[in-house]
This record gives C-alpha cells, sequence and structure tokens, in this order.
C-alpha cells in the first residue's frame, strides 16, 4: 500500500499545476504565433512585426527558463527523503557559553554528547540520521544499557564550526533523544575508551595517589571526596560503604583500601551502571596493590655545599615527619596550622594519605627530613602547604618545594592552586610571588588567601606518565637556590 503522506500529496499537486501553466503558455505561443504571420502577410510593416515577434518569443524563453528552475522537480533541501543536506542551523547559543566552540580544525569543532535513547529498534539510527543531516560525524560511540530499559549513547562528534549545542539538543531531543548533555572536546578525547582505560590504570598502578585524579578522568566533571572512618577530633564520620559500594543517581560510595569511604558526586549527570562498574574495578585494583609510590628522587646541593634529597612520601614516612614536627618551634607550626594541633600523630597521618593529595619531604643523607610540602586534593579545587624545620629556613627549600608542587598540579590538570598563611609570613608569600604566576589575594582578619592561576596544558600527557613523578626537575630559582643533581 503506498504511503501518501501530506508531503507527496503536496507534490503532486504541485506537478499538476505545473503542467496545466505549460499547456495554456504553449496553446498562447500558437495563437500569437498565428496572428502575427497573418499581419505580417498582409500589412506593410511585416518585417518590424517580425523583429518584435523575435524579442517577444526570446523574452518567452527566458520566463519559462526561471520557471523551470524556480520550481523543479528536485525535493527541497531540507526534504528528509531528498539529498540529506539540511538547510542552515540558525543561530543559537546556550547561556553563558562561548559560541563558537574549540575546533580540531579549520571549520570543525569536537563536541561529546551524551543522551538517552529507547531500547528499541531504529531508535539509533533515527538519532545518527539527524545527525547526519546536519554534516555532524560521528567519531565514537558508547552504549550504557539502564536497568529500567532504554540506554546512555555516548558520542564523539566532529560537527560544524556553526553548530550550536542548544541547537544540537533540540534536533536530538526531536529525533527521540532525551536528558541530552553536551561539552566540548578536544584532541584528548580521541582516544578510544579501552586504551583511556588501560592508561588509567597503569597510572593507578604506578603510584597509589593517582587514584583519585584517574577517577576523576574516567568519569569527567565530578567531586571527589575521601571520607576517612574517625575525623580529626576522633569521631566517626558514619558508616562506610558496603563492599559492594552503592549507586544512587548523581553519586557513588565506594569502600577505600585505606579505610573509609570514596564519595563521588556528579550533580549535573546521573551515573550509568557501566560507569560504576569500571569505578569500582579501579578502586578493587588499588586495593590489590596496597601501598606504592614513585622511585624517583632528586639530590640538591644547597648554596653552603650541603646536599638533601628530595622525594615522595606517604604514610609509612609518619614516624620521620613526627620526628620533624617536634623539633619545630611553635611559631613555625602556628604559621603552617594556624593555631595548635592536638593530635599530631592523625593530623599527620591524615597529610600523608596519597587520598588527599601528594606529599615531598625533604630529608638529609641520614634520613632526617627537614621540609614537607603537600599538594592536596580540596573538591574541585587544590591546596598547596609548606613546613620547614626552623634551622633550614631561608635556603630556598621552601621555593623549591613549592615549585615541584605547582608542576605536580599542572600535571595533575588542575586549574590553579591555592595556598592559605598569615598576612605576615612574608616568606610564603615570596614564594607564591616567584611563580611568576597571575595571583588572587584574599585577606580576612589576618589569614591570607593566595590563589595561583596555572597554565593549560599544551598537549595531553602520555598514558602512564605517572612514572614522570616529583624527582622531575622544575623551573630555575632566583639565584642561591640549591642545585640539583639526579640518583
Amino acid at each position: 500500500m503506498t504511503d501518501m503522506t501530506p508531503t507527496k500529496n503536496a507534490r503532486r499537486s504541485h506537478h499538476w499545476r505545473h503542467d496545466l501553466i505549460e499547456l495554456a503558455a504553449l496553446f498562447t505561443a500558437v495563437v500569437v504565433a498565428d496572428t502575427i504571420a497573418k499581419t505580417i502577410a498582409k500589412g506593410p510593416d511585416g518585417p518590424y512585426l517580425l523583429v518584435f515577434s523575435a524579442i517577444a518569443l526570446a523574452a518567452t524563453a527566458a520566463f519559462h527558463t526561471w520557471w523551470a528552475r524556480r520550481h523543479s522537480h528536485a525535493p527541497p533541501a531540507d526534504d528528509p527523503g531528498g539529498s540529506g543536506v539540511g538547510t542552515p542551523l540558525p543561530p543559537a547559543a546556550l547561556s553563558g557559553e562561548d559560541p563558537t566552540p574549540v575546533g580540531d580544525s579549520a571549520g570543525t569543532a569536537l563536541w561529546r554528547m551524551r543522551t538517552t535513547v529507547r531500547d528499541t529498534p531504529g531508535s539509533l539510527a533515527a538519532l545518527c540520521t539527524v545527525l547526519a543531516r546536519h554534516g555532524v560525524d560521528i567519531l565514537t560511540l558508547q552504549t550504557h544499557p539502564l536497568a529500567e530499559g532504554g540506554t546512555v549513547d555516548e558520542f564523539l562528534l566532529r560537527a560544524p564550526a556553526g553548530l550550536q549545542p542548544g541547537v544540537l539538543t533540540r534536533e536530538v531531543a526531536a529525533a527521540g533523544g532525551t536528558d541530552t548533555w553536551t561539552e566540548r572536546a578536544d584532541a584528548h578525547d580521541l582516544v578510544d575508551t579501552p586504551t583511556r582505560v588501560l592508561g588509567l590504570a597503569t597510572r593507578t598502578a604506578l603510584d597509589a595517589a593517582e587514584l583519585p585524579l584517574a577517577l576523576r578522568q574516567l568519569l569527567g566533571r565530578c567531586t571527589i571526596r575521601s571520607v576517612p572512618p574517625v575525623s580529626l577530633s576522633g569521631r566517626p564520620t558514619g558508616e562506610p560503604a558496603p563492599v559492594e559500594g552503592v549507586l544512587e543517581e548523581t553519586a557513588m560510595r565506594l569502600r577505600d583500601p585505606n579505610g573509609g569511604t570514596l564519595v563521588i558526586e556528579r550533580p549535573y549527570l546521573p551515573f550509568t551502571p557501566t560507569e560504576f562498574a569500571r569505578a569500582r574495578a579501579l578502586v578493587e585494583l588499588d586495593a590489590r596493590l596496597g601501598p606504592r609510590l614513585p622511585r624517583g628522587r632528586d639530590v640538591l646541593t644547597l648554596p653552603e655545599g650541603n646536599d638533601i634529597t628530595v622525594r615522595r612520601a606517604d604514610q609509612r614516612d609518619l614516624p620521620a615527619a613526627r620526628a620533624m614536627h617536634d623539633r619545630c618551634s611553635g611559631r613555625t607550626l602556628a604559621l603552617r596550622y594556624h593555631g595548635p594541633v592536638g593530635d599530631a600523630d592523625r593530623y599527620l597521618d591524615h597529610l600523608l594519605s596519597p587520598r588527599f593529595g601528594r606529599t615531598l619531604a625533604v630529608h638529609t643523607a641520614s634520613g632526617r627530613f627537614v621540609a614537607l610540602g603537600h599538594l592536596l586534593w580540596d573538591g574541585d579545587e587544590t591546596e598547596v602547604a609548606l613546613m620547614v624545620e626552623d634551622d633550614w629556613q631561608r635556603r630556598g627549600i621552601g621555593s623549591e618545594l613549592l615549585g615541584r608542587l605547582v608542576a605536580m598540579a599542572e600535571e595533575a590538570g588542575c586549574d590553579s592552586v591555592y595556598a592559605v598563611t598569615q598576612s605576615s609570613n612574608t616568606g610564603m608569600v615570596a614564594a607564591m610571588r616567584a611563580l611568576n604566576l597571575p595571583l588572587d589575594y584574599q585577606i580576612e582578619e589576618g589569614t591570607l588567601v593566595i590563589t595561583a592561576r596555572l597554565a593549560p596544558r599544551p598537549a595531553a600527557a602520555p598514558e602512564g606518565a605517572a612514572e614522570a613523578d616529583a624527582a622531575t626537575p622544575v623551573r630555575p630559582l632566583p639565584g642561591g637556590g640549591p642545585r640539583r643533581g639526579r640518583r
């Protein structure tokens, strides 16, 4: 049975009118030609009338050509059954977003898109047809089955630079997609998912502090908090997550191998069971491997000729860190912690945990700690903190540690780092200014917060880049700083 859609009926009616007009024009031309011929034969102005008739015929032919081109039988450009090339999309930008996305080449842009479709035959085909009609190329596609039916399809798209995300969302919704989410992508997203997951697993295997970063890269823009079993004051923090973990829409809770719970939240987009399984596998890998740190270290020579070593530290270095703590003056401890520290062991155990960040330690040839530097994950932000033993201050050690911590933050993809200190701590202020980065200052009741905005990474770090640890030299220091060597 023929499908007589309104579009086809309108097109058939249009063809009938077109034929009728051409037939009327033909009869009119015959009558005019017959009249002219009789006039030329009987009148004295025959040659002039012949020229006039030639001009009239030329004008009629031109009009016929124009009419035929305007009302041709080709389907309209926006007809789904025609050429497949859609009409130009109207300009529409999302609120607060730059209307020109970052492109991977001239005239195109990369987008990540996620949408939910019905789990029925043809639903994905309808979505792909809409994308193709607007010149969008699908580079990669992942499907996340949902327990209640349907699937979440995640695309990496190469689209015309003029295609706006708001328009793309409306087109996808017309094709049956719901809960559509779009985000700009770049060349880092061109790596296929199995390769990317293997790379994140390698980074986690080399360094326990990489687990929060690997989870964030695996799940996209999210907030990761590590909740210890007891707070610094000794109070329980709540029920730990079960071994199998808990998935609750836009949040998941996983048991931390170091104790406590890993809480991952993404309020703008629910997690899928597939993402939950991947995250749980990374945490299980971390639990099986146990404590581990990169082995690299640097030997630095101070201006007076003493050699010191810079390396990563963790909770296994708690005795040496506590011994340094006991040697520091009350003023040094107050500048670092902004007040008295009641239980140094519990506090240092928290700071040295790889779940909360990375720690650099400076020690002498005998293994005595003389300085500690911390890069702490604080939700979506990153804090840097330093403490140098009194007898080793004013030798460039703090500036060296700060430069290395900032380099590690840049490698981890952080946008900025901040330091909390007192306005009287001129040494920390000078070290932050020596970074030669844009700084923001906020002061309230004697507490100073200095935020340094970091430069974006120029290129993707190779997978497994966790081997490039704190032993990698960083920017040169002003005159008088320690000289570097390798061990």
